[in-house]
């Protein structure tokens, strides 16, 4: 099979892959197209496979991306100001993809190399000699790296007993809001609830507190788009949600729970290191 064949052959597969660790079509159509030119300028003859060097080269080149976002300080997503419609091709990627938003969301939370060696290994099935040729290391130091990145994710998935009740109540929340069911929201807080936001995630002319719940309810459906990406979440140990476009975090989600009502929602800018995530 002629190179040009072999590497489109791969392409959709590369994409998907590069996407999970990177969390943006673009940067993965970056990465995939990057590996791609160097194909194309390195002699293959000598390969014995070339999908596995086609995966190398890709994951590589995504390490190097999100390792450089994190030595310049990832800038949280501004929901306000969105530029080019990349968080719709993003969004769009997602569900054509059946990505969990949920796993992109944690997989953020994780260090690169943890997110590189969880991604390949668990994700892609790619064996640890391969997964440590990309990160540098022996197979021995990969297989700890996904590991702790799997430890992690499985303790963010456990619901605690006293956490439950309040989580349901989260859910119901989110599901009633998404459905524009304003009398189930209503019923799902108490009469003097409270919702309050950060000025810079809201439009100039929202208020930074909205008071009732009848009030509260009724503005949800400004924010149908927000809504629909939002995803339950423990913040700060608390069930709470956050609202990740395109599966990118930009804002957090807390929620004040009395007598098994909701009596306020704060909603602020995300920061990274306060998020875990349920079963």
């Amino acid at each position: 099979m002629e190179l040009v064949e072999q590497f489109e052959a791969a392409r959709p597969r590369l994409m998907s892959l590069a996407f999970r660790i990177v969390g943006s079509r673009h940067d993965a159509e970056d990465a995939v197209q990057t590996a791609w030119v160097r194909a194309q300028t390195t002699d293959l003859t000598e390969v014995a496979n070339a999908d596995a060097w086609f995966t190398t080269v890709t994951a590589r080149l995504c390490l190097d991306q999100i390792r450089s976002r994190r030595r310049r300080g990832e800038i949280p997503l501004d929901i306000e100001d969105v530029p080019d419609g990349r968080l719709s091709a993003d969004e769009a990627f997602l569900h054509r993809e059946e990505v969990s938003r949920a796993l992109l969301v944690l997989l953020r939370e994780l260090s690169p190399r943890q997110r590189v060696a969880y991604v390949l290994h668990d994700l892609f099935r790619v064996p640890f000699d391969e997964v440590a040729a990309v990160l540098d290391t022996n197979p021995g130091s990969a297989k700890k790296l996904a590991s702790r990145a799997r430890g992690r994710l499985r303790g963010a998935q456990e619901v605690s007993d006293g956490n439950a009740e309040h989580f349901e109540i989260v859910e119901a929340f989110l599901a009633a809001a998404r459905g524009g069911d304003i009398a189930r929201l209503v019923t799902l807080m108490a009469p003097d609830a409270v919702r309050t936001a950060d000025p810079r995630l809201l439009p100039t002319d929202a208020p930074t507190t909205v008071q009732g719940a009848a009030a509260v309810a009724a503005e949800t459906t400004r924010f149908v788009d927000r809504i629909a990406a939002a995803v339950p979440v423990f913040v700060d140990g608390q069930p709470g949600a956050v609202i990740a476009p395109g599966g990118h975090p930009a804002a957090l989600v807390r929620f004040t729970i009395d007598a098994g009502l909701v009596a306020g929602v704060d909603i602020t800018p995300y920061v990274r290191g306060v998020l875990t995530l349920p079963h």
